[in-house]
């Protein structure tokens, strides 16, 4: 019996070149897809840390108030009720009404701001934007208290919204 000769077929097993570039070309293309979804999925969970920080530190703030209102928190003539600085939130308040002096925490720890891109070894507290009672909602100014905090970013939202809006 005779074996067929292999003079027809390539004499070694590696690829030919047109066999890797195509190959180059086709992980190309599919990392110039998978790049963007990427980003878009960073930016998106970004967007919901956002939400939640913000959601976070507002229902902290109006807890603050809450106690204020109820006498909880020691009053003077020229305060509105809100925190006079973010840290407060953390660190707690005494409560007046509570014979052993004991403190009321409206937070645990306070959220950093997702999309601020000052320092990165800034305070938390430094990482928002302010906006005292006093000051108009549409040009937010810091002053004696904490009514409300925003993201000092000017980056777009993927629904087209500022962050600085929310």
């Amino acid at each position: 019996m005779r074996i067929p000769s292999r003079r027809g077929t390539r004499p070694g097993r590696g690829f030919t070149y047109i066999e890797l570039v195509i190959t180059v070309a086709i992980v190309a293309l599919l990392a110039a897809v998978a790049f963007p979804l990427a980003e878009l999925s960073v930016q998106r969970t970004k967007e919901q840390d956002l939400r939640r920080a913000l959601r976070e530190v507002r229902t902290a703030i109006d807890a603050y108030k809450r106690a204020w209102d109820e006498g909880r928190i020691e009053r003077k003539v020229d305060e509105t009720g809100y925190p006079p600085k973010l840290e407060v939130l953390v660190g707690g308040v005494e409560d007046v009404r509570n014979p052993n002096k004991a403190k009321i925490y409206f937070l645990r720890r306070l959220p950093r701001e997702p999309f601020f891109e000052g320092d990165p070894a800034a305070p938390p507290a430094q990482t928002w934007g302010r906006r005292s009672y006093r000051s108009p909602p549409d040009e937010p100014e810091e002053g004696d208290d904490v009514f409300d905090v925003f993201s000092t970013s000017e980056k777009q939202a993927l629904d087209g919204s500022f962050y600085r809006d929310w």
